[in-house]
This record gives C-alpha cells, sequence and structure tokens, in this order.
C-alpha cells in the first residue's frame, strides 16, 4: 500500500519531474514533504499548505471526490506502466483500470470528417477485438475513439491532463460518465483541484502510451500533441501506426511523416485489427490457457525491461538472457531493444525445453 508520505506529495501537485528530482534529492518522500511544509523548498504558498494536510485528510478527500489513488507498487497499478522509467509514482483513477494493455487512438482536436469517422471505426473494432481503447478525452479523435470504444465489450481507460476530479474539456464530462458506466477507467497523476495547464498535457501522453501495447495516431499536424505520444510510445518500446491521408491536408501531416519514418501504415479497421494481431499477440480471451513460462508470463505483450525481469524472477542475468534465447529460437518472445515481449502469450508451452529456471 503506498505510504502516507508518498500521498501527501502525489496530491500536493507538483510538475512530475521536480518531484522525482526532490525525492533525489531529499532521499525519501517524506523528507521531500516536511521540507516543503518547513518552506525549505520553493513552492507556491498553497503547494505548501497542500503538503502540511495530512495523508488520513486526503485519503478523505480523495473518497468524496470518488477516486482512488495508487502506488506504482501497488497491486492495482499497471504493471506494464509501472515497469517504465518516468511513470507515476502514483495515479489517481476514477473506476477500473483495464486489466490488460490497450491500443492508445490519438490524433487532433481539429480533424476532418474523414478522420472523426475512421477513429470512431477503429475504437468500434479493438474494442469487440478484446482491446480497452486510451485515449485522452480531448475534442476530436481522442472523444471519437472513446465513442466509439462504447460500441464494443471492452472498457477502455481515458487519462486525462488535470485533476482526477475535474473534466476536461467540460463538454466531454458525459462520454467520460459513459465510460466509466461501461467499466472503464479514469486516469490522471494530478490529484482533485489542480486545473488542466498547457505543459501538463505532453507529460500526461506518456502515460497514454504507457498503458497501451501500440499507438495508433489518425489525424495529427507536424507539431501536433499526437506525435509526442507517438515519440513517448517509441520510447517505450511500442508500435506506432499511423493513417495516411492528403500530402496536402494539414491533419495529415504528422501521420505521413510517422509513416515515412517507419511507422505502420493503418488502412482501415479491420487491417487495424489485423496487424495488431501480428505485431503484439492478441489479448488472452477471458479464461484461456496461457504460456506457462515464467518468462513469456512477465514479459507479456507489452514487454518487460531485462534487468527488471530478472530482479522480479530472482534470476542472475545471465540465465534470464540464455532462457530468453531459447524462447526466441522457439517463437515465443522476441527483443525489442532492452524490452523481452511475449509474442504468443495464448499457446500452451508445448514446443519442449525446461518450463521453469534454466
Amino acid at each position: 500500500m503506498i505510504s502516507d508520505a508518498r500521498v501527501v506529495l502525489a496530491c500536493v501537485g507538483l510538475h512530475p519531474e521536480r518531484s522525482a528530482a526532490l525525492v533525489e534529492r531529499f532521499g525519501s518522500a517524506d523528507a521531500v514533504v516536511a521540507a516543503l511544509g518547513a518552506g525549505r523548498i520553493s513552492a507556491p504558498p498553497q503547494l505548501r499548505e497542500a503538503a502540511s494536510v495530512t495523508a488520513g485528510e486526503w485519503r478523505r478527500r480523495l473518497s468524496a471526490a470518488r477516486c482512488t489513488i495508487l502506488g506504482s507498487d501497488d497491486s492495482g497499478y499497471p504493471s506494464w506502466l509501472s515497469a517504465l522509467p518516468g511513470a507515476p509514482d502514483a495515479i489517481f483513477v476514477k473506476g477500473s483500470v483495464p486489466e490488460l494493455p490497450g491500443v492508445a487512438v490519438v490524433g487532433t482536436r481539429t480533424p476532418t470528417a474523414y478522420g472523426l469517422r475512421l477513429a470512431e471505426h477503429f475504437g468500434a473494432a479493438l474494442s469487440v477485438a478484446g482491446w480497452p481503447v486510451v485515449s485522452g478525452l480531448a475534442r476530436g479523435i481522442d472523444a471519437a475513439a472513446h465513442r466509439g470504444g462504447l460500441y464494443g465489450p471492452t472498457p477502455g481507460a481515458a487519462v486525462l491532463g488535470s485533476g482526477i476530479d475535474l473534466w476536461y474539456p467540460a463538454g466531454n464530462r458525459r462520454l467520460g460518465e459513459d465510460l466509466l458506466d461501461a467499466g472503464g477507467a479514469i486516469v490522471s497523476e494530478y490529484p482533485p483541484g489542480i486545473r488542466p495547464e498547457p505543459w501538463r498535457f505532453p507529460l500526461r501522453n506518456r502515460i497514454i502510451s504507457g498503458l497501451a501495447v501500440a499507438v495508433v495516431v489518425v489525424e495529427a499536424r507536424s507539431d501536433g500533441g499526437a506525435l509526442i505520444t507517438a515519440r513517448y510510445g517509441l520510447e517505450q518500446g511500442r508500435e506506432v501506426l499511423a493513417l495516411p491521408g492528403d500530402i496536402d491536408r494539414e491533419t495529415s501531416v504528422g501521420c505521413n511523416l510517422l509513416i515515412r519514418d517507419g511507422a505502420l501504415p493503418v488502412l482501415g479497421a479491420d487491417d487495424l485489427v489485423e496487424a495488431l494481431s501480428l505485431l503484439t499477440s492478441a489479448p488472452p480471451p477471458a479464461g484461456g490457457d496461457t504460456d506457462t513460462d515464467p518468462v513469456v508470463r512477465l514479459a507479456g505483450p507489452v514487454g518487460r525491461p531485462l534487468d527488471w525481469m530478472a530482479t522480479a524472477l530472482g534470476w542472475p542475468i545471465s540465465d534470464l538472457l540464455t532462457r530468453v534465447t531459447q524462447l526466441e529460437l522457439q517463437g515465443r518472445v522476441r527483443r525489442h531493444a532492452d524490452l523481452v515481449v511475449a509474442t504468443c502469450v495464448n499457446a500452451e508451452a508445448s514446443q519442449g525445453g525446461d518450463q521453469g529456471a534454466p
């Protein structure tokens, strides 16, 4: 369970990078909270006041806002997010975070009718196929993808760039509530009361991609926020796909540039589902058999860093590398930079070989 000091620090609402730097500098969240309250850290008065509120009172306020706080080491915190560098130490959640990694569908706030139609089709196809749709509840492509996801049976998640209690934009409140009613989640790294500010949105994009196995960009300008999500996705080892468009259409420039630089072009909803199945492996059906090898199970369809896996398994890194090589030859995992990614999590391990530690 997340400690009281980490609850307070998360509820102060500092810039995530500054919060992490302060913890490194002072040695612990407890020391940072004490220093903030004592005025030894430069911060606006409202932040120092927030640091003086007890963890018990913050928990009461969160309960009143109908949300929970999850630390990165809590069981409910998505493991495929916590394993990433720069993951939030804590997230605030309304509803239920999907049990499987989703697919991020993102794009411009000012799309064409073509982009809106495809985003909604993509959202519906993904949900029907079993992938939760992850996006930012923004106007335009994000909202269309969330609406599409509601047509299928798989609940998705919306990541806010504001406090967990603040619907932004306000016009999408009903959409967010429909997502919660369908069993999905609203996620933010910011506590109740934090207003949306421009600098918060690029940072929240790393959470959108971090909750996903792949990032799909539907329409984007060359300097749009959707390209920031795509860049985070690439850094996190996620697959990036993009919808091609007319070369002289402003909202297609970003997608066309992504495709030029190696993103997979998406030619329709069926094509998207097929591509994701080939690239990432489909989500395991409820109650279905899964690969019993501990390395495959731990890696999952999103992937985990080698060092992290060695620690989690309690194996020497040399033994883990040997087992990963064996599994690569069997086609059950693949390497992506420093990540190990499962390629057939639904297949029963019937290819022979030791199922335990090497």
